[in-house]
């Protein structure tokens, strides 16, 4: 039970990872600041009903992340 439980744990830390990689970032940063910030003036396709998944998709495994953390923590005092 404990070792199908971290199995768990570790792929939805794996999707949470992915997850959040795949999202597109809000300000420039760095570059931004280096580059003037011209971006805006080309203007970026983003594609706002893939960003919004992206977001429920974070907060679900965000969730499931911290329950399945918790549910190991539980099971290794035991």
């Amino acid at each position: 039970m404990v070792l199908a439980t971290k199995i768990i744990l570790a792929i939805i830390a794996v999707c949470l990872i992915v997850v959040v990689l795949l999202q597109s970032s809000k300000s420039p940063g760095l570059s931004g600041a280096v580059g003037g910030g011209a971006e805006h003036l080309v203007g970026k396709a983003k594609a706002r009903g893939f960003d919004a998944l992206l977001n429920k998709l974070t907060t679900v495994f965000a969730v499931l992340f911290m329950v399945m953390a918790l549910v190991v923590g539980f099971f290794m005092n035991k």
